[in-house]
């Protein structure tokens, strides 16, 4: 039995999925409530979580499908209201697939006003060989607004032993407190390009990863106490602090020790920012 596609669903065979996924966190009473939520397309979160209290609002943003594909676009788009605090994450890996030479890509937007904090810590990115990934996350912060967010990236499924051969990755990431820019930067990787091997760029390591914090300048202990961290391989890892941006950085072999890096510096660095413990969401242990 032949099975018919009207004209709308072979629309978005042939163009891709666009999702969006607009949420807008206020304070209430000491409580981060979400105020708004608005999604189209295959984008969406399930309901707010409070395991550490009143504040912050846990988030965690589901895509169904569980994967990208070539010409899909997801858009998302986060608002915090003074004094709101929002940790956001995602259920597992992103898994960015073969193109088929149209590009993939993710726009996040994110606007804090004061004395609010955004954590925003997804799980990682996987790029399949042959995808055209474009991811961009532009951060807009008040005075005294706090942002915390990481990403973590692999190159190829390890897992399955798939190198990446052919294909285009690009990340940009742009931070700005009052309309003035405190963070700015552009990777574009392709499987030729010299970056991908030479010491000064991925030194042929398959996994990459960024942790960004703008809360202000970080006191010499906290600094020292991350800079304790070690890892058991042969990655490459550090971490510095520019007066009003904490940035670490990690480049190796395996995402899941990437993320376990990262972790461990957020445990160091949260009481700092969210004057709080990190509590690690229960989602990453399944």
């Amino acid at each position: 039995m032949t099975q018919l596609i009207d004209r709308t669903q072979l629309n978005t065979v042939m163009t891709g999925w666009d999702a969006r996924l607009q949420l807008g966190f206020i304070e209430r009473d000491g409580k981060t409530i979400l105020a708004k939520k608005a999604h189209s397309g295959p984008l969406t979160i399930q309901k707010c979580l409070y395991p550490e209290g009143p504040t912050p609002a846990h988030v965690l943003v589901i895509h169904p499908p569980g994967g990208v594909a070539g010409g899909d676009r997801l858009a998302l788009d986060f608002s915090l209201a003074k004094a709101a605090k929002s940790f956001i994450t995602t259920p597992g890996a992103t898994k960015w697939y073969k193109s088929a030479g149209r590009e993939a890509s993710q726009t996040l937007h994110i606007e804090q006003a004061d004395h609010s904090l955004l954590e925003w810590f997804p799980q990682e990115n996987i790029v399949f060989d042959g995808a055209d990934v474009t991811l961009k996350t532009q951060v807009k912060l008040s005075q005294y607004a706090h942002f915390a967010g990481w990403d973590i990236s692999c190159l190829g499924r390890q897992a399955s032993g798939e190198q990446w051969q052919q294909g285009r990755y690009k990340q940009v990431l742009e931070i700005s407190r009052e309309q003035r820019l405190l963070w700015q930067e552009t990777a574009v990787f392709k499987p030729d390009s010299h970056v991908v091997t030479a010491l000064a760029g991925l030194r042929g390591f398959p996994v990459f990863g960024s942790f960004v914090v703008t809360a202000g300048e970080v006191p010499d202990a906290v600094i020292e106490q991350c800079r304790q961290i070690t890892v058991n391989s042969d990655a490459q890892y550090g971490v510095s602090a520019l007066p009003e941006v904490f940035t670490a950085r990690y480049i190796g072999s395996c995402a899941q020790e990437a993320r376990q890096y990262f972790e461990q510096l957020w445990a160091c660095l949260r009481p700092w920012y969210a004057n709080s413990q990190a509590i690690r969401p229960r989602i990453w242990a399944t």
